[in-house]
């Protein structure tokens, strides 16, 4: 990094998950683990959906796109924290450190919005089953995956922008394990004030819409199932609920705690804690979560074992 007032970085250096020698080994054969998991696991997924016409429907579409985003924000993440566990020095280049703060932002507030269409298909599964093929077509349920990327797109851009806008001569030592906003923003010695404002209008919009949406989708999803008379079809229509409402409980919830905690909490440990669930553990279980609980899953799988 050049010194000087109004220098910018041509390097950074990743302060990493532990400073704790005793800890790389253990924590690399720990990630290590989870990432071949969560890429058996997503990729397993969609080559399921892909091959099985029991699954060629439209909630196993978003669950598919689900898992592709799931596996490639791991994989933005986890492959050089592996790396950095085994390494003397955590170097990450600029222009390597934009490039994956842009694609982590892609995929994370694409899947925040992919949720949110999973909540609306759940909606119309439930409460207007009849004409539930007629509106969840294919050319809509690609319309809406299509908007999600999108609007990832157009936040991860945003931030992007305004992060290399910023020069940073306080240091090049990154206390994160990935080139997140928050820690690139405390090392910029020019003024964070838009990054700091887009941080909170991006990040409160990607995060209220969709948990108001979802919110309001499930209101009416309960409102009907209350008043279905059988209690086979009340635990049906629960079960179809069931894996969805885990994985928007664990997504947002730790993105909330994450990024809108009061700043008097503010704890490097928490920090790295909070983003280590949500950026290698939910790639991880989402696809644990929805085969497991899922009939039409396990059924899937069965047939093509039989098959082969």
């Amino acid at each position: 990094m050049v010194a000087g007032n109004h220098s910018t970085a041509s390097s950074f250096v990743l302060e990493g998950l532990t400073q704790l020698p005793e800890l790389q080994l253990p924590f690399f054969l720990l990630f290590l683990g989870i990432y071949v998991v969560t890429v058996v696991g997503n990729l397993g997924l969609i080559l399921l959906i892909a091959v099985s016409p029991l699954l060629h429907t439209p909630m196993y579409h978003f669950l598919g796109n689900l898992s592709f985003i799931d596996l490639c924000y791991s994989s933005v993440i986890t492959p050089k924290m592996l790396v950095n566990f085994l390494g003397k020095k955590n170097i990450i280049l600029y222009s390597e450190c934009m490039a994956q703060l842009f694609f982590f932002v892609v995929f994370v507030v694409a899947e925040g919005y992919l949720l949110t269409a999973m909540a609306y298909d759940r909606y119309v599964a439930i409460c207007s089953p009849l004409l539930y093929n007629v509106i969840m077509h294919f050319w809509v349920c690609s319309l809406l995956v299509l908007v999600a990327f999108i609007l990832g797109f157009l936040s991860a851009l945003a931030h992007t922008t305004a992060m290399m806008k910023l020069s940073f001569c306080k240091s090049h030592i990154i206390r994160h394990y990935f080139c997140d906003v928050l820690p690139l923003l405390n090392l910029s010695c020019s003024s964070t004030h838009l990054s700091e404002l887009l941080l909170f209008v991006i990040a409160g919009f990607n995060t209220l819409v969709p948990t108001l949406a979802v919110f309001i989708s499930y209101a009416f999803i309960f409102y009907s199932i209350l008043h279905i008379r059988s209690l086979e079809g009340r635990s049906k229509a629960f079960g179809t609920c069931s894996s969805h409402l885990m994985a928007v409980g664990i997504f947002f919830g730790s993105i909330t705690f994450m990024y809108f905690k009061p700043p008097s909490s503010n704890s490097l440990e928490q920090e790295k804690v909070s983003s280590v669930f949500y950026t290698t553990v939910i790639p991880m279980l989402n696809p644990l979560i929805y085969s497991l609980r899922n009939k039409d899953v396990k059924k899937a799988l069965r047939k093509v074992w039989v098959r082969k």
